[in-house]
């Protein structure tokens, strides 16, 4: 954690550095292990239809997404065109929006540029912006970009490295724990959410989020499921919290 004492004259606040190295360490252990877990059978999926293990790793860098990834790559193999591919891929990735939309306002300063702005939002993904949320506000504003960065650019980087190794191992797996590894991502995310709650909206939202995602995910359009599951029980439980505090300040 950012030691928010430091004068923001001294050294250490005017280089961006020691911010960065520290979100390096923070993703150097189980955040790049769970996301190396997950990223392996995408490794795989793309040795499976024909492609190079180049074209796995690049998904990675590129889309950031592992449910995007397995669109991406099970749509080419059902022979899907690629105009309808890349639709396929956004959709899968369009929960990603509120996400940005609740992170970004957080690392913004006044004299950030937009393209910068725009660099930050393709880091953002499920591990990034727990860590994000959970750590980011109690960091001094100079600190907030630099630690997403090492963060989010280290598992990128462990990720892709998974990427190429699931490419030759996932062979050597049985077909259950290929499977199982591609949950373990959504596992960590959901453990990291709830180590984070604090007050009672936050078991809210989760717990709406719970209910309400088999309903999102049997009548929602394909791909939209988690954003209808996000917002909507985000909102609910938003107002359900402004309505409680009301009726006891009454």
């Amino acid at each position: 954690m950012i030691d928010d004492s430091t004068p923001p004259d001294s050294p250490a606040a005017a280089s961006p550095w020691p911010f960065f190295w520290s979100g390096v360490r923070a993703a150097t252990g189980l955040p790049a292990f769970m996301l190396m877990c997950a990223l392996v059978g995408v490794g795989g999926l793309c040795r499976d239809i024909g492609y190079p293990m180049g074209a796995g790793v690049l998904s990675t860098l590129a889309i950031w997404a592992g449910p995007g990834q397995m669109v991406l790559f099970g749509s080419i193999a059902g022979g899907m065109a690629l105009p309808a591919v890349a639709v396929a891929v956004s959709l899968s990735s369009i929960r990603f929006i509120p996400m940005c939309m609740a992170i970004l306002p957080i690392m913004r300063r006044p004299n950030t540029p937009t393209w910068l702005m725009l660099v930050l939002s393709h880091y953002v993904a499920v591990t990034a912006w727990v860590e994000g949320m959970r750590r980011l506000p109690g960091m001094p504003l100079e600190a907030r970009i630099p630690y997403f960065l090492g963060f989010a650019n280290t598992v990128m980087l462990a990720a892709a490295v998974a990427t190429g190794a699931g490419y030759y191992l996932i062979k050597q797996f049985p077909p259950a724990l290929a499977a199982g590894l591609l949950f373990t991502s959504p596992i960590y995310f959901t453990v990291a959410l709830v180590a984070g709650a604090r007050q009672a909206l936050d078991w809210l939202a989760l717990l709406s989020g719970f209910v309400t995602m088999p309903v999102a995910a049997f009548f929602a359009p394909a791909g939209f499921d988690l954003l209808f599951v996000g917002v909507g029980g985000g909102t609910f439980a938003y107002c359900a919290q402004r309505l409680l505090n009301a009726r006891r300040s009454a």
